[in-house]
């Protein structure tokens, strides 16, 4: 087994880790581009987050010797698990996260969902909105008045997915 997906996952963790730092040195920043970096550094935070998602699902599939590179939605993990008549405690913990909307990876997913959003939603998201990190996504907040709990939102969510895969890790291990 060649590992790429575990140094893939730890390359995008660290990343985000990176890009976090950078976004709370962009708010205290007094340049005039502030609120762009602001911005950028949000997006950039969520975008690594999600592609250290997507390969550590691939990690999975390549730690029980499918075809990761098939693997880009957990469906796809999990079809893998089926095809092969094996049980996979992590996927079963995906699963669950993906299904309850107020975990933390609903939330970040949404948040990247988000960014992919071209239209004004501001009065639709204003009371559906799940999270902070969605909100200043969606522009709702251009004053930046929610740029610490956004902060505190990706970092519970980079532990979070940090913890899980540690976690899950030691789990693959032991077999």
């Amino acid at each position: 087994m060649s590992d790429v997906y575990l140094i893939r996952t730890n390359q995008k963790l660290n990343f985000a880790r990176l890009h976090l730092d950078a976004l709370k040195a962009a708010h205290d920043s007094t340049s005039w581009s502030k609120h762009a970096l602001i911005e950028s550094f949000q997006e950039s935070i969520l975008f690594h987050l999600s592609t250290a998602y997507l390969a550590f699902m691939r990690e999975i599939a390549e730690r029980y010797s499918f075809d990761s590179a098939s693997v880009r939605t957990l469906q796809d993990l999990r079809q893998c698990f089926e095809q092969s008549g094996q049980e996979s405690p992590e996927v079963l913990e995906l699963e669950s996260l993906q299904e309850r909307e107020d975990s933390w990876l609903c939330q970040m997913q949404a948040a990247y969902a988000a960014c992919w959003q071209a239209t004004n939603l501001k009065a639709d998201r204003m009371e559906s909105a799940q999270s902070h990190s969605e909100i200043q996504v969606m522009q709702i907040n251009p004053d930046h008045a929610e740029d610490s709990e956004v902060m505190a939102e990706y970092q519970s969510w980079l532990s979070a997915l940090r913890d899980m895969v540690e976690r899950q890790r030691s789990g693959m291990q032991e077999w």
